[in-house]
């Protein structure tokens, strides 16, 4: 018998199935009655589910765990798509009013980040006397692979019922343990490192290079007029006893000061104080600042957001503007050296554009194409690159499967590679403002890593850039530019 529609004609009105919920009432369903939804899995469903059932099984939850298990990932609860199941009877068929009375399953294959399944059910029997039906129940995949069978057995309604449809609350997932003290338990062992602060002459940039000093991550050199940082120390009330003070006249000589200490080796890293981007990175990149290495200087954000299941970097956000071919293949060089220092050996980098196709009327694809196939040809090494790829792409499975796009990249980027600078300003502000995105800022590709803050930043996105600095202050030291 042929599916049979899951809201079935009613008054004028009453059929608009985005607006309401109708049920089928126990004499308008006939044996082989079918009601069919889809869902794709994404990583916010299981860790919702997570949240809800309490099943923190690592397989479900831990990407690293779980790629070295035979299902080779994460994984969906089981009972997720019983719960699905679930959906469709008290929704679909019979609808609102359907009692559950017994459910038996047997689980068949797992279900990946971005599989979508097919949840079936059809009515096998009807008993009279009890209002009573048998449903066969399934769940299958878009390759038609079967994930779970069984049987319902469950009380139907004998009355219509007609609801208006629920909005459901927002849910919004953060992580139990705060990212950035995990980051700064990683690095505390390590031990500080010596930074020059280079003129931080506001109550922002002097308190967060005195926070990053009693959290154990530097210790300061505060390169400014002596006068100014002890003006701010007493209005703000912070105590300068035992932090070192370069004494210099202006914002200029403070960047110049701070550079010519790292150059000599006297601090291993930079921070940028309360004076403009381009003073100190002017400095950096002077003829003669002995800062400089083979590498294009560029800047990486390190981002976590409750969204997308690991950290990930985007870059160049905030130094080269309109870079070129060789320049992005520095940027790409640069941020897979980053991303093996937070602990990804092999990472995923997706070069992004607007589209996923190469199209010569846009230049962000063929430079995509082109620096993939210098990876081909091993000019750039360390990591996994593919582009052009849209955002959605990079970071969605399903996205990536429902354009046919195979690739070891799509969906699971470590590293978003950006045409230019506006657009990833743009791209990590709005995950940080609209999509609750932690973040640290870095610059490398100079002999030392300079910390790059902004007047906007919090306190916690300071401290987490100061320690990325001092992850990447101590590979400098085995492993320099």
């Amino acid at each position: 018998m042929p599916d049979t529609p899951a809201v079935p004609a009613g008054p004028p009105g009453d059929t608009d199935d985005i607006h309401f919920i109708r049920n089928r009432t126990f004499d308008e369903i006939a044996v082989g009655d079918t009601a069919v939804i889809d869902r794709t899995l994404t990583a916010a469903d299981i860790q919702l589910f997570a949240v809800m059932s309490g099943d923190v099984n690592p397989q479900h939850l831990d990407p690293d765990f779980a790629a070295s298990t035979r299902f080779h990932g994460v994984i969906a609860h089981g009972m997720w798509g019983a719960a699905l199941i679930s959906a469709v009877l008290g929704t679909r068929l019979p609808g609102p009013g359907t009692i559950y009375l017994s459910q038996t399953l047997k689980f068949l294959a797992p279900v990946h980040i971005g599989d979508t399944l097919s949840i079936r059910v059809t009515v096998r029997s009807k008993d009279e006397a009890h209002k009573r039906l048998v449903l066969d129940c399934s769940c299958t995949d878009q390759a038609g692979q079967r994930a779970i069978e069984g049987e319902a057995e469950v009380l139907a309604p004998t009355e219509r019922i007609v609801r208006p449809r629920a909005t459901l609350p927002e849910v919004r997932l953060t992580g139990g343990t705060n990212g950035v003290k995990r980051l700064l338990d990683y690095v505390r062992p390590l031990g500080s490192i010596r930074v020059a602060v280079v003129h931080p002459c506001d109550e922002p940039s002097l308190g967060s290079a005195i926070d990053a000093r009693v959290a154990g991550l530097i210790e300061p050199v505060l390169v400014a007029p002596r006068e100014r940082i002890e003006a701010v120390a007493s209005a703000a009330g912070f105590d300068l006893a035992g932090i070192a003070i370069e004494d210099v006249p202006h914002s200029h000589a403070a960047a110049a000061r701070a550079v010519e200490l790292a150059a000599t080796g006297e601090v291993d890293a930079l921070m940028k104080g309360s004076l403009h981007t381009d003073e100190l990175m002017g400095a950096v990149v002077a003829a003669g600042s002995g800062l400089r290495t083979k590498r294009r200087i560029s800047h990486c954000f390190v981002m976590q957001t409750p969204a997308y299941p690991r950290p990930f970097i985007i870059t160049d956000a905030a130094i080269n503007i309109t870079p070129t071919l060789e320049e992005k293949a520095d940027i790409i060089r640069n941020a897979i050296d980053l991303a093996q220092v937070i602990g990804v050996a092999q990472p995923r980098v997706a070069i992004l554009a607007a589209v996923e196709t190469v199209n010569p009327h846009m230049p962000a694809t063929l430079d995509a194409a082109a620096l993939c196939k210098m990876a081909d040809r091993g000019q750039i090494e360390g990591g996994v690159l593919d582009g052009p790829l849209a955002f959605d792409n990079a970071v969605s499975v399903a996205a990536a499967r429902i354009k046919g796009i195979v690739s070891p990249v799509a969906g699971q980027a470590d590293v978003l590679v950006v045409p230019d600078l506006e657009s990833g300003n743009m791209l990590a502000k709005q995950l940080e403002y609209l999509g609750g995105a932690a973040s640290a800022g870095i610059v490398i590709g100079a002999k030392v890593p300079i910390v790059l803050t902004s007047r906007a930043d919090s306190r916690e996105s300071r401290m987490a850039s100061c320690a990325v600095a001092l992850l990447l202050a101590h590979r400098y030291r085995t492993h320099p530019l």
